[in-house]
């Protein structure tokens, strides 16, 4: 039977709506990717997605980005590749120190946002980012879009690459997500949003597929999309 794993970005909701949201939407996905307090969340909301996933047995991942709340992360700034690396391991660092004291254990790291797509094209960044997440734990998984200058980096350091497809995004010709400014970038439908899970996750050129948890209507389209793949006879499990 084809498996997938169904990955979740967490952490980047505030108020008791958020949390909420958070906590239904772990009990549809097998992994968590936890914002690490630079383009959202906290220490305070970084530890309870962490207790919630240790309770569902949903796989811990960090989800580091840029430090750019007020552009959530999402737009480019002119960052060297050692800076990349050194942001990058100061945010694991610090939802590594709150999983030990939970009792769990990090699973695999996926960069978010403007810091995503940067390694994706940058083959220097990808390298320095990739060497150092190597240097403090091989045992990692790293998420990404294949054929990039980023999994390129994360094989050559000798640690496992993922390869991550999206449901609510619409494709580049070239296998690129389509930029967020341009109209039907995100899929609003709960169907058009299923649809493309299957045919993700049936291609067998994704280990995991990702669904946004700070877009409207998460929690539905996570529970459509795990219905979905589970009707089409595809197993979902996490990849740790």
């Amino acid at each position: 039977m084809r498996t997938i794993d169904l990955n979740a970005d967490m952490g980047e909701l505030t108020g008791a709506a958020g949390r909420a949201s958070d906590r239904n939407l772990l009990r549809y996905v097998t992994s968590a990717n936890i914002a690490c307090g630079y383009h959202a969340g906290d220490a305070t909301v970084m530890k309870m997605t962490v207790e919630g996933c240790l309770e569902l047995g949903v796989a811990i991942g960090a989800h580091p980005g840029l430090p750019d709340r007020e552009g959530f992360g999402r737009r480019r700034h002119a960052v060297g590749a050692d800076e990349a690396a050194d942001m990058v391991l100061y945010q694991i660092g610090a939802l590594q120190a709150l999983i030990k004291a939970a009792g769990g254990t990090l699973a695999h790291v996926k960069l978010h946002g403007a810091l995503y797509h940067m390694a994706s094209d940058d083959e220097a960044m990808a390298m320095a980012v990739a060497n150092a997440i190597y240097r403090l734990d091989d045992r990692l998984m790293l998420f990404g879009l294949p054929d990039t200058a980023w999994s390129q980096a994360v094989e050559a350091c000798g640690l496992t690459f993922v390869a991550e497809g999206f449901a609510d995004r619409a494709y580049l010709p070239d296998g690129r997500l389509m930029p967020r400014d341009r109209e039907g970038a995100v899929h609003l439908s709960q169907d058009a949003v299923a649809m493309q899970a299957i045919d993700l996750a049936a291609s067998g050129r994704f280990g995991t597929i990702c669904l946004h948890g700070d877009g409207p209507g998460a929690v539905e389209h996570a529970m459509m999309v795990a219905e979905a793949l589970q009707g089409a006879g595809i197993a979902i499990r996490s990849t740790k």
